[in-house]
């Protein structure tokens, strides 16, 4: 029998949304959880289904505001929710949501908090100055590179970051975003690195990865450590803060000999840092730029995610020129691909070197 962490139980969730910009954050934010379904529905800006074993949600954006849950999950609801509700206290501060609450167990540790609150983190707050901040934009989305960027923060650019509003990416508009990379650009003044891993070397290097028995953290590892090192290269500091992504173990293996000698801090919802912040709007502007220049070469607008409408978008493409181009635009591991190129996904692809 499949045990879940927070037990299956009925949802029937609703939030009330007039404000148009929070709503199109949640929906991006859904998007990047990658809908199993997204269905036109009357009334509705959107209906994405979620399933996961026996988990089902069906969350729905009705033109009216309301926002809708519905379904039978656990561990599924949770991951919504820590997605959700961030987003809704930032638009909404006089709002008194908790994840324990809202899932009516006194199981999470991990308390969802505003963008203005104080971090239940208190060591990010204690990391000196200078320090380095790494976080990464387009793991979720099946067209467009993989960026990880990296910031060096130091007691002057912290207080300019402060000023000019820097937050974790998944809380700004995709238009905010790009204002705050150009200014933090300007701050930072040359202290910061862009890893850009483009669709095809992402693929090469996936499958590469692959063949050792190794998965996509082992990737993203790689490409947080030449951020880190790049930067010690040029602006040696003491300590370095990444969001954790799988074992802890998988950034420390990729580090060289400077990056070695650094104190490493991974910490869930590293974004709280605003070093870390700071680089996952580069790494966010840097994703959409080049989506934006993907989609100008192909006359066509790519969507973000990795929703019905990249499934139709990439099969505009197959029937144009082939499968092989995906390998040139998107992940191609991604489950996206076998709707896309279904019954025989990995038939139409087979890699360059074949």
């Amino acid at each position: 029998m499949e045990e879940h962490r927070i037990p299956l139980r009925k949802v029937e969730e609703r939030f009330h949304i007039q404000d148009t910009s929070l709503r199109a954050l949640i929906r991006e934010a859904l998007e990047r959880l990658q809908p199993t379904e997204e269905r036109q529905e009357p009334h509705c800006d959107y209906s994405f289904k979620f399933s996961r074993g026996k988990e089902l949600l069906v969350i729905k954006q009705f033109r009216k505001g309301t926002l809708q849950i519905q379904g039978s999950a656990g561990d599924l609801y949770k991951t919504v929710l820590k997605r959700i509700i961030p987003l809704y206290q930032s638009h909404v501060p006089h709002a008194r949501l908790s994840l324990e609450a809202l899932l009516g167990t006194e199981e999470s540790s991990e308390p969802v908090t505003g963008p203005h609150a104080a971090s239940p983190f208190d060591e990010i707050q204690e990391i000196p100055l200078p320090h380095i901040g790494t976080d990464e934009s387009g793991k979720g989305d099946y067209f467009g590179p993989l960026v990880v960027s990296g910031v060096l923060m130091d007691a002057h650019t912290k207080p300019e970051f402060e000023r000019i509003g820097v937050r974790d990416s998944k809380l700004l508009s995709d238009n905010r975003c790009r204002e705050l990379a150009a200014k933090i650009r300007t701050i930072c003044r040359g202290r910061y690195e862009e890893v850009e891993i483009s669709p095809e070397r992402y693929n090469k290097l996936y499958e590469e990865l692959r063949k050792e028995g190794k998965n996509l953290n082992h990737l993203l590892a790689w490409g947080h450590a030449r951020a880190i090192e790049n930067l010690l290269e040029h602006h040696p500091c003491t300590h370095a803060v990444a969001d954790q992504f799988g074992d802890a173990h998988y950034l420390l293996s990729h580090l060289m000999e400077k990056g070695k000698q650094i104190h490493l801090i991974q910490v869930p919802k590293g974004e709280r840092d605003l070093a870390v912040a700071a680089a996952s709007i580069l790494s966010r502007d840097r994703f959409l730029a080049r989506l934006e220049k993907l989609g100008q070469e192909y006359k066509m607008e790519l969507p973000k995610g990795a929703s019905k409408a990249v499934v139709t978008v990439s099969k505009q493409i197959v029937d144009k020129k082939g499968a092989r181009e995906l390998r040139r635009l998107a992940k191609i591991h991604h489950r996206t691909t076998s709707k896309v190129l279904n019954p025989f996904p990995h038939f139409f692809l087979p890699s360059p070197s074949q």
